[in-house]
Parts: C-alpha cells; sequence; structure tokens
C-alpha cells in the first residue's frame, strides 16, 4: 500500500509515517517500479502500537526499544512491564510535587487576597512571592 494510504488507514499524516521510517519505528518499505514506497499491511499494525504506546506515555526511544525486541524474535511483555512501573513511578512522583505546588499557591493565593498593592514599597520586587525582609 502506498504511503498516502496507510496515512490515511492508520490516522497519521504522511509526514508522520515518513518521521517514524527515519527515527527506525517503521521499517523502510520495498519500492514500487516507479519508486513509490510499498508498504506491507503489517505497517497498519506497528503504527497503531506506536500511536497506542505514545498515548500511554512511552517515549519514541522507548517504542524503538520495544519493536527491536519483537523484531528480534523475542516477546517484549517483561520489558515494557519495567517500563509501566518505571512510568508510574514518575508519575506518582510528579502528582506529589504537583501537590506541593498546588499547597504553595494556595498559600500565595491567601496573601494575595490579605496584601494592599500600596504597602508594597520601591525595595519589593513582589511581596506575595516574597516576604519582606526584616532589617
Amino acid at each position: 500500500m502506498r504511503i498516502g494510504e496507510l496515512a490515511t488507514a492508520s490516522g497519521v499524516t504522511t509526514k508522520t509515517v515518513r518521521f517514524y521510517e527515519q527515527a527506525g519505528l517503521v521499517p523502510e518499505p520495498p519500492r514500487t517500479s516507479s519508486g513509490y514506497r510499498d508498504y506491507p499491511g503489517e505497517s497498519l499494525t506497528r503504527l497503531a502500537f506506536i500511536r497506542d504506546a505514545q498515548h500511554a506515555g512511552l517515549t519514541l526511544a522507548e517504542i524503538r526499544g520495544i519493536l527491536a525486541l519483537r523484531d528480534s524474535g523475542q516477546a517484549p511483555c517483561d520489558h515494557v512491564s519495567e517500563l509501566i512501573d518505571e512510568h508510574l513511578e514518575e508519575i506518582d512522583r510528579r502528582i506529589s510535587e504537583l501537590r506541593k505546588t498546588r499547597t504553595a499557591l494556595r498559600g500565595l493565593a491567601e496573601r494575595a487576597a490579605d496584601t494592599d498593592p500600596a504597602s508594597c514599597t520601591d525595595t519589593d520586587i513582589c511581596r506575595l512571592i516574597s516576604r519582606p525582609r526584616v532589617p
């Protein structure tokens, strides 16, 4: 199938298909006698996998590693399980950081509600963020 057909059927653009080829995610297909790319049907499955893996938060490098395992004849399930665990740990860490940031911002919002802008001095940058220094 030609690149335009593949792109339409997979829901990506032809530019994306070419990018995935250059990135080593999709093997370069054979060419027709007139020079057009002639993608095999399994390219649809591969593009669907790439899209699903990206939606799950995997990086292109991680996806490339999974595909390399599969292409070498190995089942990538153990590797994918490790990646999932790593991503879950990272998300939990980020959620914790976001909670701390939310708490800090709520405190600043309370301070903003209680601060009279007229009380700021020329030596203050912003009293909402930095408390006035006591000499």
